[in-house]
This record gives C-alpha cells, sequence and structure tokens, in this order.
C-alpha cells in the first residue's frame, strides 16, 4: 500500500497559538453572553407572578370496579418551572465554555488538534436536550417516561457525533455509520412532537397548542438540523470548512443563536409580562 492510499494520517500538527488564543477568546465571550442571558431569564421568570410552569404527570393502569377491566389513568407529578428550564441550558454553555477557556484549555486544544471536541458533545447532550424537553412540554407532551426518553435520546444523538469524530481520528477516508445513526435517533423526539401537535391541532373539540410552539418547533428543528450540516461540511472539507477550528466556530454561533432564539421566543410567548 501506498503511502497515499493510507486510510489514517500522520499525527496531528498542534494548533497555533494565535488560532488557541482566538479560541480562548472566543470560550470567554461566548460564556459570559450564556450567562448573562441566563441570569435575565431567571430573574424574569421569578418576577412573575404566578411563575410559569407546565404538568409532569405518570401514566399507569388501574383496575376500574365497574366494568371490571383495567383503565389507562394518569397521576400529577411536579410542575416544571419553563423560566428556570431556559436559564439552565444558557448555564451549561456557560459552564462549558469557561471550563475549555481554563481548566481544561490544554485537553480543549489537544483534542482539536485530533478534529475533536468531546466537550462540545457533552455540553450539547445535556443542554439541547433541556432545549427539547422544553419544546415538548409548550406541545402537550407531559408524561414523565416520555419526556425522560425524548432527553435520552437527543443526548445519544449528541453523543453519536463524538463517536463520529472519534471514529474519524486521523482517517483519510470518512466512516459515516455513527452519523447515520446519530440521524435516525435524533429525527425520533421530532416525530414525537410533530404527532402531538398534529393531534391537537386536528382533534374536534381539542385546543391547538399557541402559534408560537409552532414558529418555535419550526425554527429550532431548522437550527438543530444546521448542526448537523456543519458537520457535513466539516468531513467533506467543503471550503473554508476544511479547517476543522473554522467548523468549531461555527458551532460555537449555532450554540449560541439556538438557545437565544429558544429562549427569547418562549419570553414571547410564555414569559412576557
Amino acid at each position: 500500500m501506498t503511502a497515499a492510499a493510507a486510510p489514517f494520517e500522520a499525527v496531528p500538527t498542534p494548533i497555533a497559538g494565535s488560532q488557541a488564543r482566538s479560541l480562548h477568546r472566543w470560550n470567554m465571550w461566548l460564556a459570559l453572553i450564556h450567562a448573562i442571558q441566563g441570569a435575565i431569564i431567571l430573574a424574569i421568570s421569578f418576577a412573575k407572578d404566578p411563575m410559569v410552569t407546565a404538568p409532569v404527570v405518570s401514566s399507569y393502569l388501574t383496575f376500574d370496579e365497574a366494568t371490571q377491566t383495567l383503565v389507562p389513568a394518569t397521576r400529577a407529578l411536579f410542575d416544571l418551572p419553563i423560566g428556570p428550564m431556559v436559564a439552565l441550558f444558557f448555564f451549561l454553555s456557560a459552564a462549558a465554555h469557561v471550563t475549555v477557556a481554563f481548566p481544561a484549555r490544554r485537553w480543549y486544544e489537544a483534542s482539536l488538534a485530533r478534529g475533536q471536541n468531546p466537550a462540545r458533545w457533552i455540553e450539547y447532550a445535556l443542554s439541547s436536550s433541556v432545549m427539547i424537553v422544553i419544546i415538548a412540554e409548550l406541545s402537550g407532551i407531559q408524561e414523565i417516561g416520555t419526556l425522560l426518553a425524548i432527553f435520552g435520546i437527543n443526548a445519544a444523538m449528541n453523543l453519536f457525533g463524538w463517536s463520529m469524530e472519534a471514529a474519524n481520528e486521523g482517517r483519510t477516508k470518512v466512516q459515516w455509520l455513527h452519523y447515520v445513526f446519530g440521524c435516525i435517533a435524533g429525527i425520533v423526539p421530532w416525530i414525537v412532537i410533530t404527532i402531538a401537535l398534529w393531534t391537537s391541532a386536528t382533534e374536534p373539540g381539542a385546543t391547538p397548542a399557541p402559534t408560537f410552539v409552532y414558529v418555535i418547533f419550526v425554527s429550532l428543528f431548522i437550527s438543530f438540523n444546521i448542526f448537523a450540516f456543519n458537520m457535513i461540511l466539516q468531513y467533506r472539507k467543503t471550503g473554508r470548512w476544511a479547517d476543522y477550528l473554522y467548523g468549531e466556530r461555527v458551532y460555537m454561533l449555532l450554540s449560541l443563536v439556538a438557545k437565544t432564539i429558544l429562549a427569547w421566543q418562549v419570553f414571547a410567548g410564555t414569559l412576557r409580562p
């Protein structure tokens, strides 16, 4: 086998000092922007009386003495505070940016030199899963098992992003299987939410979701899919995406934009005085 046909590249080159300093500044500024927005949303949510919440229920079967059959029933578990949940995904992002800017900076930069960013996928697995649970609740999905499943499968989608990068470290021929599995996992929560919205909109006598929920659904669906498109551009080395660090900056901006869109749409629809 010739060197040109080898499936793996040589040891990666460390990130240049100027690039490392630039990313360090990006992470510091993004940590601040996320933290400020989280604090504002938290203050707004506590200022609103009563606080905006969404119920979380548990479904189970109970025996109906009259019909002598098992029938479905639900029990209220708790109310999910929407404002603090929105603030939470901002704070998760802020914490991630602070971590890679300071205590984990050397590990972060070494990972980027290998074409990986595990910190990104861990943060997304948490923050974007909180985001999609909020969308699900606003769409009328209240059953705790369904909400946990939505959270878990969305987290798995993001962790497939991590495994995609790990599996392709140093490879000259991209292995797309992890990406495909991630897309399969990632579409499931959106299908579940679509069914909920369609049901409320078409069921006679049912109250459909407010218009702002449909706007959130469409805008966040587009935003989430741009992340996937960014990975395609990275691995196809299209234009400026031939530089992995360019794609890293795009991920940073997409994360900020997606979270900001969701937060202030929720504010406009539910938290506004």
